[in-house]
C-alpha cells in the first residue's frame, strides 16, 4: 500500500484519461518534496508518468491546489518555458482521497543534493546550468499571461501586499512556537512596499535549482512545482532564487545541502547580473526582495515543520528536524536584510 494513493481508484481514472496506459500500474513516492507529494507511475507496458497530490494532512486554505498548478503547467507547454507535457486532472478527491492530477515524465537529472551534482554534471556543465536556469526564468517573466489564457490567475496590482498578507496568514496557521523576529519583519515589509516597474507577469513561487530537470549537459529540459504560480512582480522569483543559491562563506543553508556551492557554479552576483542584463530589468530594489524572500522561506519551512510533526508527509524521513533552527536564522536574514 502506498500513502497517498488509492491503486483501484487511480489506475481506474488512468484508464478513462491516459491514452494507450497498460495496467497494472505500479507506484512509487518520489523522494525530495516539501510541499505536494510527487510519485512515479509505471505500467505494464514500461511507460513512466509522474502524479501529484496535496500532503496527506494539515492541507491550509488556498495552499496545494492541484487544478491551479495543472492549468499553468498546460498553458505554458506553447512557449519557450520547458514544462512537461500534461495528461488530466483529477478533482475527485473520492478517486484517491484527493485531487491530482498526472504528466509526463521527464528523464533528466534533478540536481538536489551535492551527491547527485557530483556525479552527474561536470564543472561545464553546472555552468550551463547556471546559465540555462536564466533563461528559463527570463522566458517565464517575457511570457504575455494573456496569451496564453493566464491572464486570470491573479490580480495585477498589489503583488506585494497580497503576498506579505498570505503568507502572514500562512504563519498564524501553521507556526509551532513564538517567532517574533518574523513578526518584526513582516512589519517592517509591510511598511515599505517599492512600486513595481513594469507590468505583471506570471511569477513561479519557488524557482530554484532543485526544481528543475536537467540533461547531463547542464540544459533545462523541465521546470517543476508550479503550485505557487501566480501573476506579479518577477523580481520576486529573483529574490528567491539567490536566497537559495548558496555560496562559499555562507553559513545558512536553507534545504540544509546546497550543490551551487560546488566548482562550476556563478556566484549570487552574477546569476542577478545575467538575469538583469537578459530580462533588461532594474535591480535596484533588488535587496527589498531578498528580504521579503528569507521572510517567505521562514514560513514555508515553518509550515513544513509543523506538517511533518503530525505526519502529513507519511514516515522514515526526520531530515525536517533540523528546520526549526533554519527557520530562526533565516529570521534573522530576514531582518537584517530590511534595515538595509
Amino acid at each position: 500500500m502506498i500513502p497517498g494513493i488509492d491503486q483501484a481508484g487511480v489506475t481506474a481514472w488512468f484508464q478513462g484519461q491516459v491514452p494507450g496506459v497498460a495496467p497494472p500500474l505500479r507506484f512509487e513516492a518520489i523522494a525530495g518534496g516539501r510541499s505536494n507529494l510527487t510519485y512515479r507511475v509505471r505500467d505494464a507496458a514500461g511507460a513512466t508518468y509522474v502524479l501529484r497530490r496535496p500532503p496527506l494532512h494539515g492541507v491550509l486554505p488556498s495552499a496545494h491546489d492541484m487544478s491551479r498548478e495543472y492549468r499553468v503547467i498546460s498553458a505554458l507547454a506553447g512557449t519557450r518555458v520547458p514544462v512537461p507535457a500534461t495528461f488530466g486532472l483529477c478533482q475527485d478527491p473520492a478517486v484517491s482521497g484527493a485531487p491530482f492530477y498526472v504528466m509526463a515524465h521527464v528523464d533528466g537529472i534533478v540536481p538536489r543534493d551535492e551527491t547527485v551534482v557530483a556525479a552527474s554534471l561536470d564543472e561545464p556543465a553546472r555552468a550551463a546550468a547556471a546559465d540555462s536556469l536564466v533563461d528559463a526564468l527570463v522566458a517565464l517573466h517575457q511570457v504575455d499571461p494573456d496569451q496564453v489564457g493566464l491572464g486570470q490567475l491573479g490580480r495585477r496590482e498589489g503583488y506585494m501586499e497580497r503576498q506579505l498578507a498570505r503568507w502572514k496568514r500562512q504563519l498564524e496557521q501553521s507556526q509551532t512556537r513564538p517567532l517574533p523576529t518574523l513578526d518584526e519583519v513582516h512589519r517592517r515589509l509591510s511598511a515599505a512596499v517599492p512600486t513595481q516597474v513594469g507590468p505583471a507577469r506570471i511569477v513561479h513561487g519557488d524557482f530554484r535549482l532543485d526544481n528543475l530537470i536537467l540533461s547531463r549537459d547542464g540544459q533545462v529540459l523541465a521546470v517543476l512545482d508550479w503550485e505557487l504560480c501566480t501573476l506579479g512582480d518577477p523580481l520576486a522569483d529573483v529574490g528567491l532564487l539567490l536566497v537559495y543559491w548558496a555560496e562559499p562563506g555562507d553559513d545558512t543553508l536553507p534545504l540544509g545541502t546546497a550543490p551551487t556551492l560546488m566548482p562550476g557554479f556563478p556566484t549570487r552576483a552574477a546569476l542577478a547580473q545575467a538575469y538583469a542584463t537578459r530580462a533588461g530589468r532594474d535591480l535596484s530594489q533588488l535587496g527589498y526582495y531578498l528580504a521579503f524572500a528569507y521572510w517567505k522561506l521562514a514560513v514555508i519551512l515553518e509550515g513544513v515543520v509543523a506538517r511533518n510533526a503530525t505526519g502529513a508527509y507519511g514516515q522514515g524521513d526526520d531530515t525536517w528536524r533540523g528546520f526549526a533552527e533554519v527557520v530562526v536564522k533565516l529570521g534573522d536574514r530576514a531582518l537584517d536584510r530590511s534595515r538595509s
